[in-house]
């Protein structure tokens, strides 16, 4: 049995969507952000010092980082997602399942969190948006005719993206980001999706 720490509006509903795909059973442990802090309970701190998530047990083992909680799923329990170490696909999938919490979330996150400083933030924006901007165009002129980032059938790096890549899409960039926009509807289009939200809350 799989058990998954699963905050409420957080990164960790891609691990729930992946075990959805994959048909695994698995439990969730739900955690609330504080209404006004937005920051995790300290009982996520019991599970593991940083507090965060998502983290899952597996094996008697709790693992945490969202690229390694899919990585040791897909080993275990769907090879077919990573590609052949001997290819240089395999190159691109490393690339990308570590851009995803790399890369693309310091822009990301530099985004919300100067946001945040109101007019003291300002002179932060021009830089902050032209990253934003050029992260986004390589993502979007990176997908593959199929829909998908590395293979021509989901994989593990498309799990690790689908959070970045909804971003673009909540930040109102779809319409200058065609194929992000047409990657993020399939995501939200697929049942085993709305499962996974579903199972996380429904946010």
């Amino acid at each position: 049995m799989i058990r998954v720490h699963h905050l409420n509006r957080s990164r960790s509903l891609r691990i729930l969507w992946l075990l959805e795909e994959l048909d695994l059973t698995y439990e969730v442990v739900r955690y609330e952000r504080d209404a006004v802090t937005n920051l995790a309970p300290d009982s996520l701190r019991a599970v593991h010092p940083l507090g965060k998530s998502p983290m899952i047990e597996m094996d008697g083992v709790l693992i945490t980082e969202s690229a390694a909680i899919v990585e040791m799923i897909c080993l275990k329990h769907a090879p077919q997602m990573v590609p052949d170490r001997n290819t240089k696909a395999y190159i691109r999938h490393m690339e990308w399942m570590h851009f995803a919490e790399g890369s693309a979330m310091t822009p990301i996150l530099l985004n919300l969190y100067v946001g945040r400083l109101g007019e003291a933030g300002a002179p932060l924006h021009p830089r902050i948006h032209a990253e934003l901007d050029r992260h986004f165009k390589y993502m979007n002129d990176s997908i593959r005719p199929s829909g998908h980032f590395v293979q021509d059938t989901l994989s593990a790096a498309d799990i690790m993206m689908s959070f970045p890549a909804q971003v673009a899409i909540r930040l109102g960039r779809g319409a200058e980001f065609p194929a992000l926009n047409g990657f993020v509807e399939d995501i939200q289009a697929s049942p085993s999706y709305e499962r996974a939200v579903a199972k996380g809350g429904g946010d």
